[in-house]
């Protein structure tokens, strides 16, 4: 661990950037947490639940807004490492609204990244985006392969990368890109399917499931990403984009039945079919062998492990959640 490392987290609010808040502070590191809206409820903040060894320290700054407050405070506190999970990250929202992605995702993600190269004290930045770029992938994928984005959302993020890359061509600038696997764990917001099975299981109503669940994918408990992540932020190397998945493959359908059978329920009497959603990628399949070989990591966590810890963050927090907002709350 590179001791005198300092560490910016944008998106502090969001599962990922909350997660890997408490893997830093857990480390030993005092973090500066920025995100767009007030901190959110304890159940959804891990580095809240335990004393860690480190502080997280909350910044409230919205990079569609106020760049220069956000330009204000690197200068004044100067961290050597900034990792980027703020981001519009709904992909069916995103045709609904899709000027609103292209402004977070491309318009005010380059001009924070025009800021940035202009910052001679940061060393890395560590820049979180998806698989979404690939569109519906055949077979298991290594880094290199060609974007096909077949959503609003994936356009907005393709576009950002894109944008970024010609900054590391042009001006050498520190970026390290990760892409990760769909990710689960304790704290994950209400409406993520993992979560959004197990409280209505608890609660005993129905849950709807898009397309009947027939998409494929690769699910990754969030704690195992979070290690990845720190391992590209201190020894990846620039200009370069690492995969972050296991290989454990499941349909959206055998995740909701292992997950309600681990509840003692069944799926028949707890889901009902709804239609497919447009755009929808039928499966990404992201291939780790680069970050396996060149940063020597592995996931940890298997899927029922990881399903079983998130269902008992969820009895942990019963009588709270239902109160919280279960659904996705669009903010432009």
């Amino acid at each position: 661990m590179a001791d005198n490392a300092r560490f910016l987290i944008l998106g502090s609010n969001s599962f990922s950037g909350a997660t890997f808040c408490d893997l830093l502070a857990a480390r030993g590191h005092d973090v500066l947490a920025v995100s767009r809206s007030p901190e959110i409820h304890p159940a959804f903040l891990p580095y809240k639940w335990t004393k860690r060894r480190g502080a997280v320290r909350f910044e409230r700054i919205d990079i569609n807004n106020d760049l220069d407050a956000l330009e204000k405070l690197m200068r004044a506190e100067r961290p050597t490492h900034v990792v980027n999970f703020a981001a519009q990250s709904m992909v069916g929202e995103s045709w609904l609204y899709p000027d609103h992605w292209m402004m977070t995702n491309v318009v005010s993600t380059v001009r924070l990244h025009e800021r940035l190269r202009k910052c001679d004290f940061l060393e890395r930045y560590v820049h979180v985006t998806t698989p979404e770029v690939y569109g519906s992938t055949d077979g298991w994928i290594r880094e290199g392969v060609r974007f096909n984005p077949s959503t609003p959302y994936a356009v907005s993020r393709a576009a950002g990368d894109m944008s970024l890359a010609t900054y590391f061509q042009n001006y050498g600038f520190p970026v390290v890109f990760t892409r990760a696997a769909n990710v689960y764990g304790p704290g994950q917001q209400l409406y993520r399917i993992v979560p959004r099975t197990i409280l209505a299981a608890l609660a005993g109503r129905k849950l709807r499931l898009d397309g009947g669940g027939k998409s494929t994918r690769v699910f990754i408990d969030m704690r195992d990403v979070g290690e990845a992540t720190l391992a590209i932020a201190l020894r990846g190397t620039s200009g370069e984009t690492y995969h972050i998945s296991g290989y454990e493959l499941v349909t959206i359908r055998a995740l909701v039945e292992m997950i309600l059978a681990r509840l003692g329920k069944s799926f028949d009497e707890c889901v009902e079919i709804g239609p497919e959603r447009p755009g929808k990628d039928s499966a990404y399949t992201l291939d780790s062998f680069k970050l396996r070989t060149e940063l020597g990591w592995r996931d940890r966590i298997p899927l029922v492990e990881g399903v079983d810890d998130t269902i008992a963050w969820a009895r942990r927090h019963e009588q709270i959640l239902p109160e919280l907002p279960a659904r996705y709350e669009h903010k432009p």
